[in-house]
């Protein structure tokens, strides 16, 4: 499993909504999306 896949189903383990888990790690909703879809913007 990759590390976006862990996270989306961490996220969703936990009952949040990627604008939930964008609020409570301080980070956009985008980045919620990017880091479960492994976007990279290096």
């Amino acid at each position: 499993m990759d590390i976006g896949a862990k996270i989306k189903n961490a996220r969703i383990h936990a009952g949040l909504t990627q604008e939930q888990a964008a609020e409570a790690l301080g980070v956009s909703r985008q980045t919620i999306s990017n880091w479960e879809n492994e976007v990279s913007h290096s």
